[in-house]
Protein backbone atom coordinates (compact mmCIF):
# COMPACT_ATOMS: atom_id res chain seq x y z
CA UNK A 1 0.00 0.00 0.00
CA UNK A 2 1.31 3.22 -1.27
CA UNK A 3 2.85 6.00 1.41
CA UNK A 4 0.13 8.96 1.89
CA UNK A 5 -2.32 10.72 4.14
CA UNK A 6 -2.94 8.92 6.90
CA UNK A 7 -0.42 6.81 6.77
CA UNK A 8 2.03 5.96 9.77
CA UNK A 9 4.99 8.54 9.37
CA UNK A 10 7.99 5.97 8.60
CA UNK A 11 10.84 5.66 10.97
CA UNK A 12 14.29 7.82 10.80
CA UNK A 13 17.03 6.57 8.98
CA UNK A 14 20.29 9.31 9.07
CA UNK A 15 23.83 7.91 9.30
CA UNK A 16 24.76 12.02 9.96
CA UNK A 17 23.21 14.69 11.66
CA UNK A 18 25.22 17.80 9.26
CA UNK A 19 23.00 20.29 11.45
CA UNK A 20 20.98 20.24 14.51
CA UNK A 21 20.95 17.81 17.43
CA UNK A 22 20.48 14.17 16.05
CA UNK A 23 16.82 12.98 16.26
CA UNK A 24 15.92 9.46 16.05
CA UNK A 25 12.15 9.62 16.67
CA UNK A 26 9.04 11.81 15.84
CA UNK A 27 8.29 13.39 19.41
CA UNK A 28 4.09 13.35 19.38
CA UNK A 29 2.82 16.85 19.81
CA UNK A 30 4.66 18.38 17.08
CA UNK A 31 4.84 19.00 13.82
CA UNK A 32 7.61 18.31 11.14
CA UNK A 33 8.58 18.29 7.70
CA UNK A 34 10.85 16.35 6.36
CA UNK A 35 12.49 17.72 3.02
CA UNK A 36 14.31 15.37 0.74
CA UNK A 37 16.60 17.44 -1.70
CA UNK A 38 20.15 17.30 -2.90
CA UNK A 39 22.57 19.84 -3.79
CA UNK A 40 22.93 19.45 -7.30
CA UNK A 41 19.09 20.09 -7.71
CA UNK A 42 18.95 24.10 -8.30
CA UNK A 43 15.24 24.19 -7.21
CA UNK A 44 16.08 22.09 -3.58
CA UNK A 45 18.62 24.94 -3.51
CA UNK A 46 15.60 28.08 -3.22
CA UNK A 47 13.24 25.70 -1.19
CA UNK A 48 15.54 24.96 1.54
CA UNK A 49 16.12 29.06 1.60
CA UNK A 50 12.32 29.58 2.19
CA UNK A 51 12.24 26.80 4.44
CA UNK A 52 14.25 28.91 7.09
CA UNK A 53 11.68 31.61 6.45
CA UNK A 54 8.89 28.78 7.56
CA UNK A 55 11.02 27.73 10.40
CA UNK A 56 11.15 30.72 12.48
CA UNK A 57 7.81 31.78 11.23
CA UNK A 58 6.09 28.57 12.92
CA UNK A 59 8.48 27.73 15.79
CA UNK A 60 6.28 28.76 18.03
CA UNK A 61 3.94 26.52 17.01
CA UNK A 62 5.43 23.34 17.37
CA UNK A 63 7.33 23.30 13.81
CA UNK A 64 10.24 21.56 12.91
CA UNK A 65 11.98 21.15 9.61
CA UNK A 66 14.36 18.32 8.61
CA UNK A 67 16.35 18.29 5.39
CA UNK A 68 17.03 15.07 4.32
CA UNK A 69 19.99 14.62 1.58
CA UNK A 70 19.32 11.74 0.20
CA UNK A 71 21.01 11.87 -3.34
CA UNK A 72 23.79 12.88 -2.71
CA UNK A 73 26.49 12.04 -5.39
CA UNK A 74 30.31 10.94 -4.11
CA UNK A 75 32.02 7.68 -3.95
CA UNK A 76 31.27 7.12 -0.01
CA UNK A 77 29.54 8.12 2.56
CA UNK A 78 32.93 10.15 4.26
CA UNK A 79 33.25 12.15 0.91
CA UNK A 80 29.41 13.04 0.45
CA UNK A 81 29.03 14.28 4.10
CA UNK A 82 32.43 16.35 3.57
CA UNK A 83 30.58 17.62 0.40
CA UNK A 84 27.75 18.39 2.12
CA UNK A 85 29.44 20.10 4.88
CA UNK A 86 31.27 22.15 2.94
CA UNK A 87 28.37 23.05 0.67
CA UNK A 88 25.89 24.07 3.70
CA UNK A 89 28.50 26.57 5.05
CA UNK A 90 29.06 28.34 1.91
CA UNK A 91 25.04 28.73 0.89
CA UNK A 92 23.11 28.45 4.06
CA UNK A 93 25.23 29.71 6.99
CA UNK A 94 21.96 31.01 9.06
CA UNK A 95 20.40 27.57 8.41
CA UNK A 96 17.94 27.01 11.69
CA UNK A 97 16.59 23.33 11.63
CA UNK A 98 18.07 20.10 11.23
CA UNK A 99 20.23 18.51 7.88
CA UNK A 100 20.89 14.92 7.91
CA UNK A 101 22.49 12.65 5.03
CA UNK A 102 21.00 9.51 3.92
CA UNK A 103 23.54 8.24 1.58
CA UNK A 104 22.10 4.25 1.97
CA UNK A 105 18.93 5.84 0.45
CA UNK A 106 17.25 3.72 3.27
CA UNK A 107 15.02 6.34 3.89
CA UNK A 108 14.37 7.48 0.84
CA UNK A 109 12.99 4.11 -0.69
CA UNK A 110 11.40 4.17 3.02
CA UNK A 111 9.65 7.72 2.23
CA UNK A 112 10.09 8.73 -1.58
CA UNK A 113 10.44 5.60 -3.16
CA UNK A 114 6.83 4.17 -0.43
CA UNK A 115 4.69 7.38 -1.68
CA UNK A 116 5.50 6.93 -5.21
CA UNK A 117 7.10 10.17 -5.24
CA UNK A 118 9.31 10.48 -8.61
CA UNK A 119 11.06 14.15 -8.30
CA UNK A 120 12.75 16.46 -6.06
CA UNK A 121 12.80 19.10 -3.86
CA UNK A 122 9.84 16.63 -2.04
CA UNK A 123 7.77 17.92 1.17
CA UNK A 124 6.30 15.30 3.81
CA UNK A 125 4.63 16.68 6.74
CA UNK A 126 4.09 14.72 9.73
CA UNK A 127 1.02 15.86 12.07
CA UNK A 128 1.16 15.80 16.14
CA UNK A 129 -0.45 11.92 16.35
CA UNK A 130 2.87 10.63 14.14
CA UNK A 131 0.96 10.56 10.72
CA UNK A 132 1.01 11.70 7.77
CA UNK A 133 -1.02 14.89 6.74
CA UNK A 134 0.48 16.02 3.64
CA UNK A 135 3.24 14.68 0.72
CA UNK A 136 3.58 17.36 -2.05
CA UNK A 137 6.31 20.11 -3.49
CA UNK A 138 7.40 22.49 -0.92
CA UNK A 139 5.70 25.73 -2.96
CA UNK A 140 2.08 24.48 -1.23
CA UNK A 141 3.44 24.70 2.83
CA UNK A 142 2.54 28.39 2.88
CA UNK A 143 -1.04 27.15 1.92
CA UNK A 144 -1.18 24.03 3.72
CA UNK A 145 0.94 24.38 6.59
CA UNK A 146 -1.63 26.58 8.42
CA UNK A 147 -4.63 24.53 7.65
CA UNK A 148 -2.68 21.31 9.43
CA UNK A 149 -1.66 23.50 12.29
CA UNK A 150 -5.59 24.30 12.77
CA UNK A 151 -6.41 20.69 12.12
CA UNK A 152 -8.76 21.20 9.40
CA UNK A 153 -6.53 19.65 6.38
CA UNK A 154 -6.37 16.24 7.13
CA UNK A 155 -10.11 15.62 7.11
CA UNK A 156 -10.75 18.26 4.05
CA UNK A 157 -12.05 16.63 0.48
CA UNK A 158 -9.12 18.54 -0.94
CA UNK A 159 -6.37 16.98 1.18
CA UNK A 160 -7.84 13.19 0.53
CA UNK A 161 -8.88 13.94 -3.36
CA UNK A 162 -4.72 15.59 -3.74
CA UNK A 163 -3.43 12.71 -2.12
CA UNK A 164 -5.47 10.40 -4.42
CA UNK A 165 -4.63 12.04 -7.36
CA UNK A 166 -0.53 12.03 -6.45
CA UNK A 167 -0.61 8.10 -5.86
CA UNK A 168 -2.40 7.67 -9.13
CA UNK A 169 0.05 9.29 -11.37
CA UNK A 170 3.03 7.65 -9.24
CA UNK A 171 1.52 4.87 -10.22
CA UNK A 172 1.12 5.50 -13.70
CA UNK A 173 4.55 7.44 -14.20
CA UNK A 174 6.66 4.84 -11.68
CA UNK A 175 6.82 2.54 -15.05
CA UNK A 176 7.75 5.32 -17.06
CA UNK A 177 10.94 5.84 -15.40
CA UNK A 178 11.38 2.67 -14.74
CA UNK A 179 12.60 2.68 -18.43
CA UNK A 180 13.70 6.40 -18.93
CA UNK A 181 16.08 6.08 -16.31
CA UNK A 182 18.66 3.59 -17.75
CA UNK A 183 18.18 5.56 -21.21
CA UNK A 184 19.19 9.28 -19.55
CA UNK A 185 22.52 7.24 -17.84
CA UNK A 186 23.55 5.98 -20.79
CA UNK A 187 22.46 8.79 -23.03
CA UNK A 188 20.72 6.81 -25.68
CA UNK A 189 18.65 9.99 -26.17
CA UNK A 190 16.65 8.46 -28.93
CA UNK A 191 15.41 6.22 -26.93
CA UNK A 192 15.12 8.07 -23.94
CA UNK A 193 12.93 10.78 -26.39
CA UNK A 194 10.75 7.33 -27.16
CA UNK A 195 9.65 7.03 -23.77
CA UNK A 196 9.21 10.66 -23.03
CA UNK A 197 6.66 10.25 -25.94
CA UNK A 198 5.00 7.74 -25.01
CA UNK A 199 4.80 8.97 -21.59
CA UNK A 200 3.58 12.76 -23.13
CA UNK A 201 0.57 10.34 -24.88
CA UNK A 202 -0.51 8.89 -21.36
CA UNK A 203 -0.10 11.89 -19.36
CA UNK A 204 0.04 14.95 -21.62
CA UNK A 205 -0.58 17.56 -18.27
CA UNK A 206 2.76 16.23 -16.98
CA UNK A 207 5.20 19.54 -17.25
CA UNK A 208 7.98 17.85 -16.42
CA UNK A 209 7.76 15.14 -19.44
CA UNK A 210 6.58 17.84 -21.94
CA UNK A 211 9.79 19.48 -20.66
CA UNK A 212 11.95 17.23 -20.97
CA UNK A 213 10.98 16.21 -24.58
CA UNK A 214 11.68 19.63 -25.72
CA UNK A 215 15.13 19.27 -23.87
CA UNK A 216 15.46 15.99 -25.47
CA UNK A 217 14.81 17.44 -28.88
CA UNK A 218 16.24 20.81 -28.41
CA UNK A 219 19.34 20.11 -27.03
CA UNK A 220 20.76 16.53 -26.51
CA UNK A 221 19.77 15.41 -30.18
CA UNK A 222 20.38 19.09 -31.68
CA UNK A 223 17.01 18.46 -33.88
CA UNK A 224 15.25 22.26 -34.37
CA UNK A 225 13.29 21.07 -37.03
CA UNK A 226 11.12 19.00 -34.69
CA UNK A 227 12.22 20.33 -31.67
CA UNK A 228 11.15 24.52 -32.19
CA UNK A 229 6.90 22.96 -33.04
CA UNK A 230 7.73 21.08 -29.39
CA UNK A 231 8.74 24.32 -27.63
CA UNK A 232 6.50 26.85 -29.51
CA UNK A 233 3.47 24.27 -28.03
CA UNK A 234 4.91 23.93 -24.63
CA UNK A 235 4.77 27.78 -24.81
CA UNK A 236 1.00 27.83 -26.08
CA UNK A 237 0.19 25.30 -23.46
CA UNK A 238 1.71 27.06 -20.89
CA UNK A 239 0.66 30.60 -21.25
CA UNK A 240 -2.93 28.65 -22.10
CA UNK A 241 -3.09 26.81 -18.54
CA UNK A 242 -2.12 30.20 -16.53
CA UNK A 243 0.54 28.21 -14.67
CA UNK A 244 3.88 29.91 -13.58
CA UNK A 245 5.60 26.71 -13.01
CA UNK A 246 5.10 25.55 -16.98
CA UNK A 247 5.75 28.87 -18.19
CA UNK A 248 8.48 29.15 -15.68
CA UNK A 249 9.66 24.85 -17.13
CA UNK A 250 9.66 26.47 -20.39
CA UNK A 251 11.46 29.65 -20.10
CA UNK A 252 14.25 27.93 -18.38
CA UNK A 253 15.02 25.61 -21.39
CA UNK A 254 15.56 28.82 -23.64
CA UNK A 255 17.52 31.07 -20.92
CA UNK A 256 18.95 28.78 -18.62
CA UNK A 257 22.53 30.04 -18.43
CA UNK A 258 23.51 26.25 -18.10
CA UNK A 259 22.20 25.17 -20.56
CA UNK A 260 23.59 26.51 -24.44
CA UNK A 261 21.10 27.63 -26.52
CA UNK A 262 23.25 29.48 -29.30
CA UNK A 263 21.83 27.46 -32.12
CA UNK A 264 18.43 28.35 -31.54
CA UNK A 265 16.97 31.07 -33.95
CA UNK A 266 17.41 34.27 -31.36
CA UNK A 267 14.69 35.87 -32.68
CA UNK A 268 12.06 33.09 -32.24
CA UNK A 269 13.94 32.43 -28.63
CA UNK A 270 13.85 36.06 -27.40
CA UNK A 271 10.28 36.50 -28.82
CA UNK A 272 9.11 33.49 -26.82
CA UNK A 273 10.83 34.60 -23.74
CA UNK A 274 9.18 37.94 -23.77
CA UNK A 275 6.03 36.43 -23.67
CA UNK A 276 6.60 33.96 -20.70
CA UNK A 277 8.31 36.17 -18.58
CA UNK A 278 5.22 38.86 -19.13
CA UNK A 279 3.01 36.56 -18.24
CA UNK A 280 4.08 34.57 -15.34
CA UNK A 281 4.61 38.73 -13.78
CA UNK A 282 0.84 39.46 -14.96
CA UNK A 283 -0.45 36.09 -13.06
CA UNK A 284 2.28 36.11 -10.43
CA UNK A 285 3.16 40.01 -9.61
CA UNK A 286 5.56 40.70 -6.54
CA UNK A 287 3.38 41.25 -3.68
CA UNK A 288 5.52 41.86 -0.02
CA UNK A 289 4.10 39.65 2.66
CA UNK A 290 3.94 36.04 0.11
CA UNK A 291 6.07 33.09 0.29
CA UNK A 292 9.59 33.86 -2.12
CA UNK A 293 7.92 32.98 -5.51
CA UNK A 294 11.44 30.59 -6.44
CA UNK A 295 9.59 28.52 -8.53
CA UNK A 296 9.10 31.38 -11.53
CA UNK A 297 10.62 34.16 -10.61
CA UNK A 298 14.37 32.99 -11.37
CA UNK A 299 13.58 31.76 -14.63
CA UNK A 300 12.04 35.35 -15.40
CA UNK A 301 15.43 36.81 -13.93
CA UNK A 302 17.24 34.47 -16.40
CA UNK A 303 15.06 36.00 -19.40
CA UNK A 304 16.29 39.42 -18.50
CA UNK A 305 19.59 38.77 -17.80
CA UNK A 306 19.81 37.27 -20.86
CA UNK A 307 17.93 40.64 -22.33
CA UNK A 308 21.09 42.48 -20.64
CA UNK A 309 23.89 40.61 -22.11
CA UNK A 310 22.59 41.12 -25.71
CA UNK A 311 22.30 44.48 -25.34
CA UNK A 312 25.49 45.05 -23.89
CA UNK A 313 26.85 42.64 -26.63
CA UNK A 314 25.40 45.07 -29.28
CA UNK A 315 26.68 48.14 -27.53
CA UNK A 316 23.13 48.95 -26.54
CA UNK A 317 22.23 50.21 -23.03
CA UNK A 318 23.33 48.63 -20.05
CA UNK A 319 20.49 48.58 -17.95
CA UNK A 320 16.75 47.20 -18.30
CA UNK A 321 13.95 49.18 -17.12
CA UNK A 322 10.84 47.11 -16.38
CA UNK A 323 8.66 49.71 -15.67
CA UNK A 324 7.72 48.33 -12.10
CA UNK A 325 11.69 48.13 -11.28
CA UNK A 326 14.49 49.98 -12.39
CA UNK A 327 17.64 48.10 -12.63
CA UNK A 328 21.09 49.45 -13.40
CA UNK A 329 23.85 46.84 -13.79
CA UNK A 330 27.28 47.94 -14.37
CA UNK A 331 29.59 44.90 -14.05
CA UNK A 332 33.31 45.86 -12.91
CA UNK A 333 36.93 43.74 -12.99
CA UNK A 334 38.26 43.45 -9.28
CA UNK A 335 42.36 43.59 -9.48
CA UNK A 336 42.79 39.85 -10.30
CA UNK A 337 39.55 38.89 -10.78
CA UNK A 338 37.28 37.66 -13.24
CA UNK A 339 34.42 40.13 -15.02
CA UNK A 340 31.00 39.77 -13.95
CA UNK A 341 29.12 38.83 -16.53
CA UNK A 342 25.47 40.76 -15.77
CA UNK A 343 22.25 40.66 -13.29
CA UNK A 344 18.89 41.94 -13.21
CA UNK A 345 16.18 42.36 -10.76
CA UNK A 346 12.52 42.06 -10.57
CA UNK A 347 10.43 43.64 -7.89
CA UNK A 348 7.67 46.11 -7.04
CA UNK A 349 7.25 49.57 -7.37
CA UNK A 350 6.53 52.06 -4.06
CA UNK A 351 3.19 51.41 -5.28
CA UNK A 352 3.16 47.99 -4.50
CA UNK A 353 5.07 47.91 -0.98
CA UNK A 354 2.61 47.59 1.94
CA UNK A 355 4.37 49.28 5.11
CA UNK A 356 8.00 49.17 5.04
CA UNK A 357 9.02 45.78 3.38
CA UNK A 358 9.09 45.01 -0.33
CA UNK A 359 10.27 41.78 -2.14
CA UNK A 360 13.17 42.30 -4.77
CA UNK A 361 14.31 39.07 -6.67
CA UNK A 362 18.20 39.28 -8.14
CA UNK A 363 19.65 37.39 -10.60
CA UNK A 364 23.45 37.55 -11.24
CA UNK A 365 26.17 35.49 -13.64
CA UNK A 366 29.69 35.61 -13.17
CA UNK A 367 32.55 33.27 -15.03
CA UNK A 368 33.55 31.10 -11.63
CA UNK A 369 29.77 30.36 -10.91
CA UNK A 370 29.38 32.28 -7.71
CA UNK A 371 30.41 35.84 -6.45
CA UNK A 372 29.31 38.32 -3.78
CA UNK A 373 27.67 41.13 -4.24
CA UNK A 374 27.93 44.48 -2.46
CA UNK A 375 24.22 46.84 -2.68
CA UNK A 376 24.03 50.40 -2.27
CA UNK A 377 20.46 51.60 -2.73
CA UNK A 378 18.79 54.96 -3.53
CA UNK A 379 15.79 56.97 -3.97
CA UNK A 380 13.80 57.86 -6.96
CA UNK A 381 15.83 60.95 -7.15
CA UNK A 382 19.14 59.44 -6.97
CA UNK A 383 19.94 60.49 -3.41
CA UNK A 384 21.86 58.01 -1.16
CA UNK A 385 19.42 56.70 1.17
CA UNK A 386 20.47 57.03 4.86
CA UNK A 387 22.93 54.60 7.11
CA UNK A 388 21.13 52.39 8.40
CA UNK A 389 18.44 51.94 5.52
CA UNK A 390 21.24 49.32 3.62
CA UNK A 391 19.19 46.16 1.97
CA UNK A 392 19.44 42.88 3.90
CA UNK A 393 20.34 39.87 1.77
CA UNK A 394 19.47 36.25 1.55
CA UNK A 395 21.62 34.49 -0.76
CA UNK A 396 20.26 30.91 -2.61
CA UNK A 397 23.04 29.79 -5.15
CA UNK A 398 23.48 26.29 -6.85
CA UNK A 399 26.47 24.93 -7.38
CA UNK A 400 25.96 23.87 -10.55
CA UNK A 401 24.44 26.92 -12.18
CA UNK A 402 26.19 29.78 -13.13
CA UNK A 403 23.50 31.97 -11.34
CA UNK A 404 22.24 32.90 -8.24
CA UNK A 405 19.23 34.61 -7.07
CA UNK A 406 18.90 36.95 -3.89
CA UNK A 407 15.94 38.21 -2.34
CA UNK A 408 16.18 41.34 -0.45
CA UNK A 409 14.23 42.62 2.15
CA UNK A 410 13.62 46.40 1.59
CA UNK A 411 13.63 47.98 5.13
CA UNK A 412 12.76 51.82 3.95
CA UNK A 413 12.39 53.48 0.70
CA UNK A 414 12.71 57.02 -0.32
CA UNK A 415 9.37 56.98 -2.20
CA UNK A 416 8.44 57.37 -5.51
CA UNK A 417 9.97 54.25 -7.97
CA UNK A 418 12.59 52.36 -6.10
CA UNK A 419 15.77 52.01 -7.71
CA UNK A 420 18.36 49.88 -6.72
CA UNK A 421 22.12 49.66 -8.16
CA UNK A 422 24.74 46.73 -7.67
CA UNK A 423 28.14 46.79 -8.04
CA UNK A 424 29.56 43.33 -7.62
CA UNK A 425 32.85 41.12 -8.11
CA UNK A 426 34.58 38.40 -6.61
CA UNK A 427 35.72 38.89 -3.36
Amino acid sequence: MALGLESPAPPIKVENWLRGQPLTSFQLGKVYIVEFWATWCAPCVAALSDLVQLQEKYRDSGVEVLGIAAGERAQTAEKARSKLDAWLTEKLPNLNYRVGLDYTREMDELWMDSSFSIGIPTSFVVDRDGHIAFIGSPTQLEEVLPKILAGSWRISDEAKAADAERIAKGERTMPIFAKLTPAMKAQDWAKALSVVEEAVAVLPDDVNFRVLQADLLLHKMCDLQAGLPVMRQLVRDAINKKSAMWMAGALRQIFDPAIDNSHLPQAQRFAMGNELSGQILAINPAQCGEAPKFVSYPAVAQYYLSVLLRERQQGSRDRVDRGDAEVAGRPRTYPGQPETGGYVGIGPNARQLQGSEGLLWVCLCDSATRSLAKYQSASARGEKMKKGNDLSCSLVNSSIYPVGHRQLTISEHGGGSFVARWKFGLL
